[in-house]
């Protein structure tokens, strides 16, 4: 049973995993046995997550582009099947927030997380199905929050590209799934990374996260690794246009 979890032989696309939660889920799908490909729009900071994955035996490699120029994402992913022969998964990991209330954000401040957290996640996906499709086998993976499914304040564009990710989940599965790709999304609670250290290091917000978690804690970025492998792998063969909430029940308590 376990062998239908391999990814050996997949090659994998991460965007956004310099760092934080991409990071990790490319760690995940490295240990499982896919050849990772490393993204980020700074060489200098996706090259020594190659040489870590190397030492610990994995196989990685990098292509950088920004996930919000057209051009260089379809030439990202034209080089990626050059390269390596086929792209198999796409985990659409990239994203940002701009912190501002409604009354304070300007047109540019909505356009520029929608460019990156919903549109650049249509365009990475539509070039990475071409191949998929072609061999009738792939997944492609949409990585979320829980902000797409519950609101907070000053971050309207993010909660709404979030929200958007989920439509998209369901709009790409039930026209790529009679293709042979499966499309689905994982949606992140709370997990500290570098994205939201400005939230994270107030105590009072941390410590109302924790008692807002039935789990009474923030998460660990390497707990969405086994989501992840599940949804890359031929584990999920019959799971197509879901969303699975990963945030210590967080969503489910009043």
């Amino acid at each position: 049973m376990l062998e239908q979890f391999s990814l050996k032989g997949k090659v994998a696309l991460v965007t956004g995993s310099s760092r934080g939660l991409g990071w990790a889920i490319a760690q995940a799908l490295a240990g499982a046995g896919a050849h990772i490909v490393l993204n980020g729009r700074d060489a200098g900071r996706v090259a020594p997550r190659v040489d870590e994955a190397k030492k610990n035996g994995w196989s990685a490699s990098t292509s950088i582009f920004d996930v919000t120029d057209g051009p260089a994402v379809a030439d990202g992913v034209a080089r990626i099947e050059k390269d390596q022969g086929h792209l198999d998964v796409l985990v659409n990991n990239a994203g940002i927030v701009i912190r501002k209330p409604t009354l304070e954000t300007t047109d540019q401040d909505w356009q520029t997380v929608i460019d990156s957290d919903l549109t650049a996640c249509f365009r990475l996906s539509r070039e990475a199905a071409r191949g998929m499709v072609k061999r009738k086998w792939g997944r492609i993976i949409m990585i979320s929050s829980v902000m797409g499914t519950i609101a907070r304040p000053t971050i309207a564009s993010y909660v709404a590209s979030k929200a958007g990710l989920h439509g998209l989940t369901r709009a790409l599965g039930v026209e790529l799934g009679p293709m042979g790709v499966n499309v689905n999304c994982i949606g992140p609670g709370f997990y500290p990374t570098e994205a939201n250290d400005v939230v994270r290091n107030n105590k009072q917000f941390y410590d109302w996260v924790c008692g807002r978690s039935p789990l009474g804690r923030w998460g660990d970025p390497k707990e969405l690794g086994g989501a992840a492998i599940y949804f890359a792998s031929e584990a999920s063969s019959f799971c197509n246009g879901q969303v699975l909430t990963i945030d210590g029940g967080m969503i489910a308590a009043l």
